[in-house]
């Protein structure tokens, strides 16, 4: 069977035991890694892995198996298990699947995978040009290595809502590059690093240009100094954003709101950055990172202002409350 009629399979078996509704997903994955430091190979990795994840409903109950064994005998018994943990579990009034009418009718082509996978010799190479060209700078005494990889997923969801069935596949690659370097010599040693990290490997930036960029940001913390307290605007490293931006999701998530664990449960429409901080979360980019063609129980995704901006603008990045 494919593995979108193996899914179609293991929920009908969930319903025979009673089940209300169930979805089903399935990864495959398959990664590649390799690292060297001082300009020899430090090792070259492989792993390929799949697995398949299954919940279940009886009413406002639910819950979560997995597995990594694809045979029948073993799905019929994820399914069994799965029903036999959904009796026993407490109610939740917001466990449910999606209706149908929420469900992504047309996926968009987002370009997501590059499908030629690199050799494992495109990989060390990519590592050795790297630390080279960060070494080469004057000022840098030392390395920490640098690593290259590349990983391929494919995913496969469909749910199984009282005969609503959404079933779709997509698949996903990433490759990256990164070094990391120490400048300086004794205790006014400094250390820091450079990557880049892409879907498709035409768009990784260039292993020299990776090697320069950590080479400068090291000489770049030699020689510290302190700065007296006081009140100034503040201007964040863009590497500071996903720190940023992972504390505000992290905030208002459906799990928190609903458990009421979030410091923001309370905080619809109401201002919680300066007025000229606008936040979106864009699913739809072209080869982009986050990007996926619709979220983890087949809804349909779009472009989300999160944090919108006030008509007055103001410097900085103050928090207004």
């Amino acid at each position: 069977m494919t593995p979108l009629e193996t899914l179609n399979w293991l929920t009908e078996q969930t319903r025979k035991h009673g089940a209300d509704g169930a979805d089903a997903v399935m990864f495959d994955t398959l990664s590649v890694s390799a690292s060297c430091r001082l300009g020899k190979p430090e090792g070259i990795e492989r792993s390929e892995s799949a697995a398949i994840g299954l919940r279940a409903f009886f009413g406002r109950k639910q819950s979560m198996v997995s597995t990594t064994d694809a045979s029948p005998e073993a799905l019929k018994e994820l399914a069994e298990r799965a029903c036999a943990m959904a009796k026993a579990s407490a109610e939740d009034p917001f466990a449910a699947l999606a209706p149908s009418s929420l469900f992504a009718k047309n996926v968009p082509a987002l370009e997501l995978c590059d499908d030629v996978e690199p050799s494992s010799g495109w990989l060390t190479h990519g590592c050795e040009e790297a630390e080279a060209s960060a070494l080469a700078v004057t000022g840098i005494t030392n390395s920490e290595g640098a690593d290259a990889s590349y990983s391929r997923s494919n995913i496969h969801l469909l749910i199984n809502n009282n005969g609503e069935n959404f079933a779709q596949s997509y698949a996903s690659s990433h490759f990256s590059l990164s070094v990391s370097v120490l400048a300086g010599e004794g205790t006014g040693m400094e250390r820091d690093y450079d990557y880049s990290s892409v879907r498709h490997r035409s768009d990784l930036a260039a292993a020299s240009d990776i090697g320069a960029n950590a080479s400068h940001r090291a000489l770049a913390r030699m020689n510290p100094r302190k700065v007296a307290t006081c009140n100034v605007p503040i201007i964040f490293d863009p590497r500071v954003s996903r720190s940023l931006l992972s504390t505000l999701a992290g905030s208002i998530s459906g799990a928190s709101i609903a458990r009421g664990s979030s410091f923001l449960k309370d905080s619809m429409g109401e201002q919680i950055f300066a007025s000229g901080v606008t936040i979106c979360d864009n699913p739809h980019i072209v080869r982009g990172l986050g990007s996926r063609p619709f979220d983890g129980e087949g809804v349909a995704n779009k472009k989300l202002s999160a944090i919108t901006a006030r008509a007055r603008p103001v410097s900085g990045l103050k928090m207004a409350r």
